[in-house]
């Protein structure tokens, strides 16, 4: 249950931090160009909201309105033009509905679907009154915003932390590939060394590329080179295979020595005399040299005593065979090394303030390239069995609080949600996009009533997406 909370508070606070960012795109824009933005909610309100408050008016909780003093109530509050004030117009609330948020622009057919406020003669601070290109930078803006959004994040994390990574090149181990991998053609081992003609160098940057690619060359027992060819659904292979548990290794990892790095009073290897710093290279006389290799043998022998063989000393060069009792769950009670830069020579770049922004533009634009290549398989019969909702989001936090991780997918999420924003969908960004770009190509805009039926299929459209995700979400729980 802990673990559920932890990537539930995880996930609608960077939920909220996006949609705050996104809606005040529109905000921003909007106010500059003297367009009255009448409402600004984080999260959807129906039927009654959390709170709300508009300065100098009223505020509320849960439905219930209270004016400050000297304030009338019966003040039509509709009076005041777009540019009276910059924030003090706007109504600002948190909905129940943790599925969105809106920004409710005067004279603008949106998922408010307000008619009435459309029947009655333009205004000069309304939306519709205002020029072809004011109204296209106003929808613009969101996605605008969630893209700068993930370049600041991106920018921020490698100013904060660097950048510290092990070569591919200098894995002497090479890397350890999952089912799904082996299957198309990688032996663990190989190291990779392009993907499409293009070098490998950078792991995080790999793993895409080559999931991506046409083909990918690896060096084969540091001899060989070796062409793989990817299948064009390999994304897809990977994600079912993620989703069921089937390979403790998403796609490749390095292989690495097993090193113990702590053990825990009273467990089995404390018991049986493994100490901290040692190498394990045996289970029952089956060698385990990296942790691929270990984990699987470990597997076979739950709950029982086994002879751990281990490697000790300055130069490993003493070895025992120590009786090791494992539980249930086939644990023994250590810690182990993960860290690639604790066995291989690894590369350090630090970023100052102004070399971190070029370096955090250069990881959003990836960002939003592959996942703009990788939206194409949705469009596929086994991409859209892929397809998840909340719950498929939630699970990619981590299960510790963790506040680097955080805004790495954050910033991830944010460049996600600007590129399906500016889809060509009604009631998405993207289709008020299209249709304004209809009207400056063709000097016309489509009637009223076109757009309010548009916008009402977009949302049915929408509805029935998020039924679906989320639906696939609840099924693969029970499967």
């Amino acid at each position: 249950m802990d673990t559920f909370l932890i990537k539930a508070t995880q996930l609608i606070l960077a939920f909220a931090i996006l949609v705050i960012i996104h809606e005040f795109g529109h905000f921003l824009f909007a106010r500059i160009f003297g367009i009255r933005v009448e409402k600004f909610y984080i999260f959807f309100n129906p039927l009654t909201s959390i709170f709300k408050w508009k300065p100098g008016k009223y505020f509320g909780f849960f439905g219930k309105k209270r004016h400050f003093k000297g304030v009338d109530p019966d003040e039509d509050e509709n009076q005041s033009g777009g540019r009276r004030s910059f924030w003090k117009d706007t109504e600002y609330g948190i909905g129940w509905l943790p599925l969105g948020g809106y920004c409710k622009i005067a004279g603008m057919i949106d998922e408010s679907m307000d008619k009435e406020q459309m029947k009655l003669p333009p205004k000069d601070w309304e939306f519709r009154s205002k020029p072809a290109w004011q109204r296209l930078l106003v929808m613009i803006a969101g996605v605008l915003f969630n893209f700068l959004l993930a370049i600041l994040i991106y920018a921020g994390i490698v100013y904060a932390t660097g950048e510290r990574y092990v070569p591919l090149r200098n894995a002497g181990m090479g890397m350890a590939y999952s089912e799904a991998a082996h299957k198309i053609g990688f032996k663990d081992g190989d190291i990779p060394l392009t993907a499409d003609g293009e070098p490998l160098d950078i792991p995080a940057e790999a793993r895409m590329k080559m999931i991506q690619a046409k083909s990918v060359s690896v060096l084969r027992d540091s001899k060989d080179t070796v062409r793989i060819d990817i299948p064009a659904d390999m994304m897809i292979r990977l994600d079912e295979e993620n989703r069921k548990g089937e390979s403790a290794i998403s796609f490749m990892a390095y292989r690495l020595p097993v090193k113990v790095t702590q053990v825990s009073p009273g467990d089995g290897a404390d018991k049986g005399g493994i100490l901290a710093g040692d190498r394990i290279i045996a289970i029952d006389s089956v060698a385990t040299p990296t942790l691929d290799s270990f984990f699987p043998e470990l597997e076979k022998h739950a709950g029982k005593t086994v002879a751990v063989k281990v490697a000790r000393g300055e130069t490993l060069s003493d070895t025992l065979v120590l009786p090791v009792k494992l539980s249930e769950g086939s644990k023994m009670g250590i810690g182990l090394e993960v860290d690639p830069s604790a066995f291989y020579r690894y590369e350090e770049k630090h970023y100052g303030l102004f070399a971190s922004v070029p370096r955090g533009v250069e990881m959003g634009t990836e960002r939003l390239t592959s996942y703009a290549k990788s939206m194409k398989l949705v469009f596929t019969k086994e991409g859209a069995k892929s397809v998840g909702g909340f719950g498929s989001i939630g699970s990619i936090f981590p299960e510790k609080w963790d506040w680097i991780a955080f805004w790495n997918i954050a910033a991830f999420l944010s460049v996600a949600l600007a590129f399906m924003n500016i889809l060509p969908i009604p009631a998405l960004d993207g289709g008020h996009v299209m249709f304004l770009l209809y009207e400056v190509i063709f000097r016309r805009k489509p009637s009223e009533k076109f757009m309010e039926w548009a916008q009402m299929i977009g949302m049915g459209l929408l509805i029935l997406l998020l039924l679906y995700a989320n639906g696939m979400d609840i099924v693969r729980l029970f499967k």
